[in-house]
């Protein structure tokens, strides 16, 4: 067996925990997985499955180089099918998880339904963090740091939290200068239906800085609910810098303790590493990676 030939073997084991199920799945005999699983220990120079007579299980070595080679595998496979595909038009039905924020997104989805007619999109809006695996999803929009091996991940672009109002709020009850004159002002949040928590306003804070007072005015699951009660005067909210930068640049919302806040995050696009990367997820990922954030790329 060749390079690829064994790291495919390397992945049937790593997956079903058992050369002989390998094997079938392979249609070789046991004896020939093992064989090639030994070639590959020999060539890298390291242990890659402890094995006894009940079981398999990956080392450390093994686990590391497992994610590293499903995305080799992903990425070939990718190459491989985009060379051999026919010229039809990408179609088919992709299931998309994204966070509560449609009003970024849905314009880019917009335009990729039109330049892709024969494509349904499945769109689910919800904060919790799904399993794309086993929930099935084609894709997700996640931020924080993507840590599933399972997974590919490409970066969308970059993200951060502001606190804003309208200037007439302000003239009404002034600027605050630190986050303790907050404690005097309506504040407008938002609550993940998920968990049932209030998100937290990332203001800095030193050891002699006690949390400030924040009292809630109104509270929403819904993240766009709070931009329209912040436009329309009703206190002061903590938003992403995109759903607020173009009503700061008309003077219709003003930024407020910007160097007390320290949050700023980044959009992954992911999805399974280990499924066949079809044509209709390919030009999705592509047209998201282009669209979305065209001017920030956070790589």
């Amino acid at each position: 067996m060749d390079w690829l030939s064994n790291i495919s073997v390397f992945l049937h084991v790593a997956k079903t925990r058992s050369f002989t199920e390998a094997g079938r799945l392979l249609g070789v005999s046991s004896s020939a997985v093992g064989k090639s699983i030994a070639r590959l220990e020999e060539r890298l120079e390291t242990q890659l499955f402890h094995r006894s007579t009940r079981s398999i299980t990956l080392t450390a070595e093994g686990a590391s180089f497992l994610e590293r080679c499903r995305r080799i595998v992903a990425e070939v496979e990718a190459a491989e099918f985009d060379l051999c595909k026919s010229s039809n038009a990408p179609r088919g039905k992709l299931r998309v998880s994204l966070p509560q924020i449609h009003g970024l997104v849905m314009p880019v989805l917009v335009e990729f339904m039109q330049r892709y007619p024969e494509i349904e999109l499945d769109i689910e809006l919800t904060d919790r963090m799904v399993d794309v695996v086993e929930e099935g999803f084609d894709a997700v929009i996640r931020t924080g740091s993507p840590g599933d091996s399972r997974l590919v991940a490409r970066p969308l672009g970059q993200f951060r939290v502001v606190l804003v109002a309208t200037p007439e709020y302000f003239r009404e009850h002034g600027v605050p200068q630190v986050p303790a004159d907050l404690a005097s002002h309506g504040c407008l949040r938002h609550i993940f239906h998920s968990t049932g928590k209030v998100e937290h306003w990332p203001l800095r804070r030193t050891a002699d800085t006690p949390e400030p007072l924040l009292p809630t005015r109104f509270v929403s699951t819904s993240i766009e609910a709070v931009d329209h009660a912040v436009r329309s005067g009703l206190g002061i909210a903590c938003l992403p810098d995109f759903m607020v930068h173009e009503a700061v640049a008309r003077r219709e919302l003003q930024q407020v303790l910007d160097e007390h806040l320290e949050y700023s995050g980044t959009f992954w696009l992911l999805w399974p590493a280990s499924r066949h990367t079809a044509a209709k997820l390919r030009v999705f990922i592509d047209h998201l990676c282009a669209r979305l954030f065209p001017l920030n790329r956070g790589q």
